[in-house]
């Protein structure tokens, strides 16, 4: 690494906690340390506390409080929704696009999976969608917006295609929607009668809040079996003792990122297309993958022909920058990125392709840093 300061551009990956997320947080690792289920009066200050945080997290989700539940993070949460609703029925079938997070893709494999084709922008087609779900359907699952290249799906259309459907539901089997909403939460309405879902999924370490927490918002009247059985907390559905101190941090955190997302959303748009007008002025022959328009803020995702991501990731390291060269959740796995694929990328492309994902201390001289030193490395 140089000496300068490093970039940091995998906000999609993780976020530094936010010092107010830090400090609310703090009074219940050791002094507010108490179980919430106990009876004396400082375990239930606690339980207060909790539920204080559960009603941030329905506010801005236009939710009811007893309509949230508190998850270790977002996969906990996309397999609670999936497997929560299709266990009841296995031989029903699940409708998902086929960018997913791999939780979701890996809990609707052990279903009836009908994958949904998206466009070359990434953005699914509606119509096989429509034409994808029977009466045989009891879930579909289509993510906000994607982890990998920041593509924003019409969720609310796709309620309406929902909607259609019931109407003309032949049989009593019910249809619902989820929607992983991880990376949506910075920037996006999460007004969830707006949006038109019954299950959305929420993680605190993308939105400036500790890892390993999160929630999943359940519709009043949607049974789900529950992943965890105990003692039946969280409404039964997610038993053992709570985790106040990360559902307060993540509550928190939803409570800031939310507030500011009007203005955090205009300040990412101007650097992002920055970022872009550089790319196509600079280093023409490299391609930006994804919709330029139903796009996140903070998401810019390259491909570089002819290049190897990972060397070029290790390059960018060592010049200070930090990328991705796709889901951190999938680092490990040799294969080229099912959601690259799906766009109709080759092998040979989706390994060519990093992601630069923009946040709160972003600059536009990192922007500038940046494609400055990968137009270096791609002329060496």
């Amino acid at each position: 690494m140089t000496d300068q300061a490093a970039i940091y551009l995998d906000h999609a990956a993780a976020t530094p906690v936010d010092p107010a997320v830090f400090a609310a947080m703090q009074p219940y690792f050791s002094q507010q340390f108490y179980n919430p289920s106990a009876t004396y009066s400082a375990a239930l200050d606690v339980r207060k506390a909790l539920e204080a945080a559960r009603a941030t997290v329905a506010h801005w989700l236009g939710a009811r409080r007893s309509e949230i539940i508190f998850t270790a993070g977002g996969s906990e949460a996309n397999n609670l929704a999936i497997h929560g609703v299709m266990r009841q029925i296995p031989e029903a079938n699940i409708v998902v696009s086929g960018i997913e997070h791999e939780s979701v893709l890996a809990a609707a494999g052990r279903y009836d999976r009908r994958e949904v084709a998206v466009k070359p922008d990434g953005m699914i087609d509606l119509e096989s969608l429509a034409a994808s779900i029977d009466d045989q359907t009891m879930l579909v699952s289509v993510m906000y917006a994607n982890n990998e290249i920041g593509t924003i799906q019409p969720i609310a259309d796709i309620s309406r295609i929902i909607a259609d459907k019931r109407k003309q539901r032949v049989g009593k089997l019910p249809l619902y929607l989820h929607t992983d909403a991880c990376q949506a939460a910075n920037y996006l309405d999460l007004h969830v009668s707006r949006l038109g879902v019954d299950l959305m999924t929420l993680n605190g370490g993308k939105i400036y809040g500790p890892k390993q927490s999160g929630a999943l918002y359940v519709k009043g009247g949607l049974q789900l079996q529950p992943l965890i059985d105990g003692g039946g907390q969280e409404r039964g559905l997610r038993s053992g003792t709570e985790n106040v101190a990360a559902s307060i941090g993540f509550s928190q955190a939803l409570d800031s990122t939310q507030a500011m997302r009007h203005d955090e959303t205009k300040r990412l748009q101007i650097l992002q297309q920055q970022f872009f007008s550089l790319i196509d002025a600079q280093l023409p022959k490299v391609i930006i993958n994804g919709a330029r328009k139903q796009r996140l803020p903070n998401n810019v995702h390259l491909t570089f022909p002819g290049q190897d991501n990972e060397r070029l990731l290790i390059q960018l390291d060592e010049a200070g920058i930090m990328a991705a060269a796709g889901s951190a959740c999938s680092a490990s796995d040799e294969e080229a990125s099912h959601v690259l694929k799906a766009l109709g990328l080759s092998d040979a492309e989706a390994q060519a392709s990093l992601r630069f994902t923009l946040g709160r201390a972003t600059t536009t001289s990192q922007i500038t840093q940046v494609v400055k030193i990968l137009g270096e490395l791609l002329a060496i």
